[in-house]
């Protein structure tokens, strides 16, 4: 996935600015799809360019003018043909797995505290997903279409998070186990 799509689908639901698409990326994109408001204001210029987005001038007195964004049928047309395309596993890039892998060139309390330290990222993580749930998926029974398909996102999270945890807790058994240094 592009970052081009990840804004497309932001749009979707309600224009926004490049302001207000940032906010929409940390809150709540942002646990899968991470981009700055740098990146964002970038590919803003880039759909527009392609037709794919219109933007609309909004003066404001006293201030800079905001700068609306809105997907065009292009861009939904350009959304659903990305959606019948086959979606390939990203590749994995974690420093964590190089770390363990030349783990020998270091003393293995090193290893123990960074596994650790990536442990605590990841509970921390899978209780705001948590959270979220709670506060915005009572009853799958009551959900609409929409919010049922978005809970599945949230629920890859919180594997993903779980999945992560269970592999900290198996490794530092495996290091604490080692022989000392």
């Amino acid at each position: 996935m592009g970052l081009s799509q990840a804004i497309l689908t932001c749009l979707i639901d309600a224009p926004h600015s490049g302001y207000d698409l940032s906010k929409v990326f940390s809150e709540y994109v942002g646990y899968f799809w991470q981009a700055s408001q740098q990146q964002i204001y970038r590919e803003l210029g880039k759909l527009e360019s392609t037709g794919l987005v219109v933007s609309e001038i909004i003066p404001r007195e006293g201030r800079l003018d905001k700068k609306i964004y809105s997907i065009t049928e292009q861009g939904k047309q350009h959304l659903v043909e990305w959606m019948h395309k086959p979606s390939e596993p990203d590749v994995i890039r974690e420093d964590i797995l190089v770390k363990i892998f030349a783990g020998s060139l270091v003393p293995v309390g090193v290893l123990i505290e960074d596994v650790e330290r990536h442990r605590r990222v990841h509970i921390d993580k899978l209780s705001t997903y948590r959270q979220i749930e709670q506060e915005q998926c009572p009853s799958l029974k009551v959900l609409i279409k929409e919010d049922k398909l978005r809970n599945l996102v949230l629920q890859a999270g919180m594997r993903y998070e779980q999945s992560w945890i269970d592999w900290c807790d198996e490794t530092l058994e495996l290091l604490k186990n080692l022989p000392p240094d």
